[in-house]
Order: structure tokens, then sequence, then C-alpha cells
């Protein structure tokens, strides 16, 4: 992956954490990663565990961001989710997957963004 794209991605989660905690969210950790998978953020909402996939575009010519999280992306984000609750079980039982898309211009200025909350496939 290039600099560019992973300052770009940087840039979204930083964006997602901030709009996360402003809207009562408790993040806990960030890209946790495993041989089988990653997860941008883990956060805690009430008594629900949320495991967020952040996507980040500047326009859209490769498409939206959240066409990006396929189900096959789906799957691994699930399955690192149940890998990270099961070392984690003191957090809450209650889980769901949260999909951030994210548009930007070219100067790097937030034109979209959608939190897509329990995302199924």
């Amino acid at each position: 992956m290039s600099l560019k794209l992973q300052l770009l991605g940087k840039l979204g989660e930083d964006l997602a954490a901030t709009y996360l905690k402003k809207h009562g969210y408790r993040v806990i950790e960030r890209n946790f990663k495993k041989r089988y998978g990653e997860i941008d953020i883990i956060a805690v909402k009430d008594t629900v565990l949320v495991f967020v996939e952040v996507k980040t575009r500047i326009g859209l010519h490769f498409g939206r961001p959240e066409e990006a999280v396929t189900k096959r992306k789906l799957r691994e984000v699930i399955q690192t989710s149940q890998y990270y609750a099961l070392l984690h079980p003191e957090l809450p039982v209650s889980q769901r997957v949260d999909v951030i898309a994210i548009i930007l211009d070219t100067d790097e200025k937030v034109v979209s963004f959608e939190h897509i909350q329990n995302v199924t496939g």
C-alpha cells in the first residue's frame, strides 16, 4: 500500500474516531490486526461492542467508499471480531459491525460522512 493511501486511511480513521467519541462511543482499540483480518476501530456504545470498518476516498473515481466493504471483507471483520471478543470477556457480549464511509475533496476536506450501523452484508 502506498504511503499516500496509508495516510488517507489514517486520516479517515482519525475522523471516524473523533466522530464516535462525540456521539457517546468509548473507543477502546484501533487497528487490531490478526493474520486473517484487521479491525479499524473497536468501541463500546451503551451495552454493545462495536467493530468499525472505515473506508475513505478522495472523490468518487473509485466508487463510493462503502462499496469497498465486500462480503469477503465483512466475513474477515466478523471473524476477527469474534476472536477479539474471546480475548476480552469483560466487554459487552452484544456486538455489531458498523461502516463509516468518508468522502474527501482534493484538499482533504470532508464532502460526505456516513455512519452505517449494524452492517450484515
